[in-house]
Formats: structure tokens, sequence, C-alpha cells
């Protein structure tokens, strides 16, 4: 397993949609073992492939992150939420692409997701509270989309200034 770069936003790549995965390739299955490396490494509790500048529609996540709990981790390929709860929770998210930033966004409270995993069964389970919360983020990366989308503009706007402050930095050093 290796540790790959993160894409910081602004990047075009993040903004475009993944394609789906027809066929599990040991490549493939790689690269989720990579996912989670870097996704623990940076700290974080999901990572989707567009952040590692891979347009393929797989996303990794384990939310067991208090003391003592064993890791739970999920490597998923073509995800699709196939219901969601009316009732809807407000959680404050990060991302491993837009550093140092947080904001508040409100999902639905419960989602079930249906997926491929790594070895070409098909899964799907009910998520609900974090789980729920992180699931969607890294669904929403498939598709193009990052959790400051749900911001109002002034607000997306001053977050892409800071993020290419961020980048410039981290060019120079």
């Amino acid at each position: 397993m290796s540790i790959r770069p993160i894409l910081i936003h602004p990047d075009p790549r993040l903004k475009t949609v993944a394609d789906p995965v027809s066929d599990i390739t040991g490549e493939l299955q790689r690269l989720a073992e990579d996912m989670l490396a870097t996704m623990y490494d940076a700290p974080g509790i999901g990572l989707a492939a567009p952040q590692v500048g891979i347009l393929s529609r797989l996303i990794v996540m384990d939310c067991a992150k208090d003391e003592g709990t064993r890791p739970k981790p999920f490597a998923m390929f073509n995800p699709e939420v196939v219901w969601k709860s009316d009732e809807r929770n407000i959680h404050e998210e990060g991302c491993l692409s837009v550093p140092e930033t947080y904001a508040e966004v409100t999902r639905p409270a419960e989602v079930v997701v249906r997926w491929t995993d790594p070895a070409g069964d098909q899964k799907e389970d009910r998520f609900s509270g974090l789980w729920a919360t992180c699931v969607q983020h890294e669904i929403d990366h498939l598709d193009g989309i990052l959790f400051i989308d749900y911001l109002k503009p002034l607000k997306r706007q001053l977050i892409t200034r800071k993020m290419q402050k961020i980048k410039r930095d981290r060019a120079r050093a």
C-alpha cells in the first residue's frame, strides 16, 4: 500500500463526474487499499477516487474513530443512495481536499446505499449519523460536488481563495 497525494480545491478533476467501474481489476483493488492507507494517514474518515486524481466511482470510508474502537473500513465501487430519510441532520463537515475548513451541511439523517465491494459482491446497507453524512459526502465527490457547494456563494468564494493561497504556499515549500 502506498500513500497517494490528495488534490486540493480548486482542481478541475474535483468538479468532474467520475466514470462507473465496469470491472473490478487487481489494479482497482490496490487503488482501494492505497486510498484507505491515504485516508488513515491524512487523517480522515472518507476519501473518493477523484480526490487522488482517479476519475472512477470508488469511495473508501471508516467512521469508527472513537478510542478503542476497531476500524470498520468500507471500499465501495459504484455506490448509490437508493433510499433517504425525510428526517434531516446537520453536521459540521470538512474535507481532505478543502483543508482547514469546516461548515455545517444539512443532509438526510439516514440513507440506504448499494455498492459493489472489492471482491465483486453486491452489498446494501443502511447508514445513520456520521456514517450517513460521510457516505453522502463521498458519493457527492463522484458527482463533482464538494461540501462547499452547499454554502452561500460568498462563503464559497472566500474558501476558494483560501485554498488557492494554501496551494501556493505548499508549492513554494
